[in-house]
């Protein structure tokens, strides 16, 4: 079974098991988190979809905490032509493993 789940404005499709990373939600790790923004919910094969307007009334995915690590730098170049002024900063913003443990409907 396979959820479509809204966290923090993005998007993700989780199945039971799944690992996915997500921007940092300031939760600690190991502690269980519930999305009940469930756009959507299908099955394997596709026969059985129900679809949310916009969300599916009674539907919520429960998820395990995984660690927070940095991810990929992102650089921010401000700029200004004709004057030979640039500067350039970067950050590593903090991101939260989790880990789909129950997708009920």
């Amino acid at each position: 079974m396979y959820a479509v789940v809204e966290l923090q404005g993005h998007q993700y499709i989780v199945s039971e098991g799944a690992e996915i990373i997500v921007d940092n939600l300031g939760v600690n790790q190991s502690e269980k988190f519930v999305a009940n923004k469930v756009l959507a919910i299908f099955d394997e094969a596709g026969n059985d979809v129900k679809v949310g307007k916009p969300v599916v009334d009674g539907a919520s995915v429960e998820f395990e905490v995984g660690a927070t690590q940095k991810g990929e730098k992102v650089s921010v170049l401000k700029f200004k032509r004709k004057t030979r002024y640039a500067r350039l900063k970067g950050f590593r913003p903090l991101q939260t493993t989790l880990v789909a443990k129950k997708i009920s409907c």
